[in-house]
């Protein structure tokens, strides 16, 4: 058993309650260290293709909820995620095919929810939901240099910090400070989804436009998170913050993802090393906690949870990247190699409980199916190096 899957994992398992991975830990499953496959490029290739073989529309161009294909499309802020894929398997192979395939999931999306008139209120009712897609809008256009892509992605962040009059004042709190989650239940709640968010497309569209109006916002509201939501003993990112109170600690994924993106990013801008050092903690108390005891990223139940290892991905790569932190690729090629060795053979599905085989008959979202792939398409894999 190699030096990383042991570190830490006892002694922090020991005082920290762990309940991610309560439903692998029923005493059946002993992981085997030696005999699962390493994935290959080609492996990466079938992974993707049939997640879009069976959860794309290619009329619609938009993605499926399900892989029976009913007419139910997956939710709005994860279809964001599903086109951060897109970008990223055109990131790893230009071929005229994955360029399209961005344009198409622009044009699908943009027919399924107003244009991305981000003033609709029956298409978009929750500021996270917005946010996520002003992300990947920046990043559209920072991988095609279309215009439209970095229009999109301005008027969304406004439209996010501002409000609209006569709808609602906007997530910021001006009084307090920090990122309220909704305008249409209350405006009560600050949550991880949408605060670090937010520092993630500020910081982004800072890179783009370098404005430091963006900058400045991403520092803040970086801080309010810290200062609210960020356990600094410890690396763990609570889910949210209601009013004054103490903050809500159930953990996620992707709020510990989404974190380690925004710490990254700004370590990227400024080179302030405690931005570094605070995503290096927050990235080892999800290797070290939240995966065990088996090494391998958790997942939840409930609808929608499987899509929290897609954003995990995307932030983690960053931290390896600009960070030089490749100490954390083997626990995530390790997470990989369990969850396509127990894809459904026929269809090459994955799901995102990655100890557990895919049932040949088994109905799988998209939200569970995009993990492994998202993954697979930003981790190189060692059998081919």
């Amino acid at each position: 058993m190699t030096s990383y899957i042991l570190h830490g994992f006892f002694l922090l398992g020991a005082l920290v309650n762990i309940s991610c991975n309560k439903e692998f830990d029923d005493g059946n499953f002993v992981p085997d260290y030696d005999v699962v496959p390493k994935y290959t490029n080609t492996d990466i290739d079938e992974a993707y293709k049939a997640f879009n073989e069976h959860l794309y529309d290619p009329v619609r161009k938009i993605y499926l909820r399900d892989s029976n294909k009913p007419q139910a499309v997956g939710a709005i802020w994860t279809q964001a995620v599903y086109w951060d894929m897109a970008m990223n398997a055109y990131k790893r192979n230009k071929t005229p095919e994955n360029l399209k395939r961005i344009e198409d999931l622009y044009e699908g999306n943009g027919k399924q929810y107003a244009n991305y008139d981000w003033t609709n209120d029956k298409e978009w009712f929750i500021y996270d939901d917005i946010m996520w897609w002003v992300i990947s809008m920046a990043r559209a256009y920072e991988v095609t240099g279309d215009p439209k892509y970095l229009a999109h992605a301005e008027s969304g962040f406004d439209r996010v910090w501002y409000g609209v009059p006569g709808l609602d004042p906007g997530s910021y709190d001006t009084e307090h400070g920090g990122m309220f989650w909704d305008w249409t239940f209350g405006r009560v709640g600050k949550m991880s989804c949408i605060n670090y968010p937010t520092v993630v497309a500020a910081a982004t569209l800072y890179n783009i436009t370098k404005k430091e109006d963006y900058l400045n916002k991403a520092k803040e509201i970086y801080q309010w998170s810290s200062d609210n939501i960020y356990d600094p003993l410890t690396g763990r990112i609570a889910d949210s913050k209601h009013g004054n109170g103490s903050p809500n600690w159930t953990l996620h994924v992707y709020n510990q993802g989404s974190a380690i993106g925004a710490a990254t990013e700004l370590y990227a801008i400024t080179k302030d090393a405690k931005y570094l050092d605070q995503a290096v903690l927050m990235a080892n108390y999800t290797r070290d906690v939240m995966s065990a005891p088996y090494a391998i990223l958790p997942s939840e139940p409930s609808e929608e949870k499987g899509i929290y290892t897609a954003i995990f991905a995307q932030y983690m790569i960053r931290l390896i990247e600009v960070g030089g932190k490749t100490e954390y690729l083997p626990w995530l090629r390790r997470t990989i190699d369990y969850g396509w060795s127990n894809r459904d053979q026929a269809r090459k599905l994955t799901s995102k409980n990655y100890l557990k085989k895919v049932g040949t008959d088994e109905v799988v979202s998209c939200y569970d199916a995009s993990g492994i792939p998202a993954l697979m398409l930003l981790i190189p894999s060692i059998a081919d190096q």
